[in-house]
């Protein structure tokens, strides 16, 4: 792919993630993306087949970039548990830029679409699972550290972080405040991590 080519895509992807990060995957309609990122419609369909390949294409890249992020803030020589705390600050920190309008793209896409279509299903699915993974190996540094005692399943308290914290997403933005999130960190870090 050319520059020029990868950049239109790119263009495509990064405006279609905002567009459905703030309406929803059905109610973007590709005319939308289009008219916001100034490509004429016969572009779009020289990258991508069909809406569902677009959607697809736009859940892999923040899928990726979002774990490159992960492994920034839950990968670096601090103590594991502060390495969580930095990521629920940038988090809250998201959020409040936003003023509470986007939340997490693949937790919006999972509640939006798991129920109607197997293939979104799947491959969010897939993304939550590597999530998981990726905080369960924090998990197990900090156990590894005697920050956690030395029984914790830290799969499931990775499951357990992540479903929270997606939920404590979801509250955010109904309330528009950031206080559920940080009152689900409050409580995990004075109840579960210890």
């Amino acid at each position: 792919m050319t520059t020029k080519h990868a950049t239109t895509r790119d263009t495509l992807i990064q405006v279609g993630a905002e567009l459905i990060a703030e309406q929803g995957y059905h109610a973007t309609g590709i005319n939308a993306v289009l008219k916001a990122s100034a490509v004429p419609k016969g572009s779009f369909y020289h990258y991508f087949a069909s809406k569902e390949d677009f959607g697809l294409a736009v859940i892999e890249a923040f899928a990726q970039a979002y774990e490159q992020r992960l492994d920034a803030l839950l990968e670096d020589d601090c103590l594991p548990l502060d390495r969580l705390r930095r990521f629920f600050a940038a988090g809250r920190a998201e959020m409040a830029g936003c003023d509470h309008s986007r939340g997490c793209l693949i937790g919006n896409l999972g509640q939006e679409l798991s129920a109607r279509n197997a293939l979104f299903r799947e491959r969010l699915d897939g993304i939550l699972r590597e999530w998981e993974r990726r905080f369960a190996h924090c998990l197990d540094d900090a156990r590894t550290l005697g920050e956690l005692a030395p029984d914790t399943d830290t799969e499931a308290l990775a499951s357990f972080i992540l479903s929270g914290w997606q939920g404590a997403l979801l509250r955010a933005k109904t309330l528009k405040s950031v206080t559920p999130m940080e009152h689900f960190e409050a409580i995990l870090f004075d109840r579960a991590l210890h």
